[in-house]
């Protein structure tokens, strides 16, 4: 369905924050959201992470070393959904689910209070049986986007660049391009969601000014390292950043 709608005109702008599950999350999440995070992407470890840039691979080599298997991840997500009440989505690799099985993993993650769940590395024709938000990249045809934009849970994962994840020093130049493409070709109440190297308040100005959300992963995850008050403030600059685009 072609689309685009008056979406300047929406409420304000999302602000998502991606953080590896852990002993020390359930209190970072709770920093993150104090400081104007809308949505919590809440990543299950893998050992073979192939969307993911260092910083993000390092954090999941710690949970994986602190014990953070599936069901402990499903019991850190239970934990968030107690302390805060905006959404939550695991971000969990296609392996995880085939060792866990897909049906029972989305039981188990919504009844932990999960309200969408994202993989990353599961093609958009793949299962289709298993409701998940798509993810889109420069690279997708029209036909791919649509399929995306059409099957999506909520909303549709702009992928800006192609590569991994990780904090880039310039947003990439085809987040604008695909965003066009996929106001085109999306339904016209489908929110745009945009991530993968945003890193700064800069950074997330100027993909609000094209996307109805805002992801960032890599840079939350080093500044969480600092503590939780560190985060609060960083996902504060975040945050007036975002509300101040056009």
């Amino acid at each position: 369905m072609a689309g685009g709608g008056n979406w300047k005109a929406r409420m304000r702008k999302e602000l998502v924050i991606f953080l590896m599950s852990g002993r020390r999350t359930p209190e970072l999440v709770e920093a993150a959201v104090a400081g104007g995070a809308d949505l919590i992407e809440l990543g299950f470890p893998f050992s073979d992470p192939l969307a993911d840039g260092p910083v993000i691979r390092r954090a999941a080599e710690r949970a994986l070393a602190e014990g953070m298997r599936t069901k402990a991840c499903l019991e850190c997500l239970a934990e968030i959904r107690g302390r805060v009440q905006v959404p939550l989505v695991p971000f969990v690799y296609s392996a995880l689910l085939e060792a866990y099985g897909h049906q029972r993993f989305v039981a188990d993650a919504r009844s932990a209070g999960a309200g969408a769940i994202l993989v990353p590395d599961l093609p958009v024709d793949s299962h289709p049986e298993l409701k998940r938000i798509q993810l889109v990249a420069p690279t997708s045809t029209d036909e791919r986007i649509r399929l995306a934009a059409e099957t999506t849970d909520g909303w549709l994962y702009l992928v800006t660049l192609v590569g991994t994840t990780g904090a880039r020093a310039e947003l990439s130049s085809a987040l604008a391009g695909l965003a066009e493409r996929a106001r085109h070709l999306a339904p016209p109440d489908l929110p745009l969601y945009a991530g993968f190297g945003i890193s700064t308040p800069e950074h997330a100005r100027a993909a609000a000014e094209v996307a109805d959300g805002v992801i960032v992963g890599s840079r939350a995850i080093e500044v969480a390292e600092d503590g939780p008050e560190r985060l609060r403030r960083y996902v504060s600059s975040l945050r007036e950043a975002i509300d101040a685009a056009r």
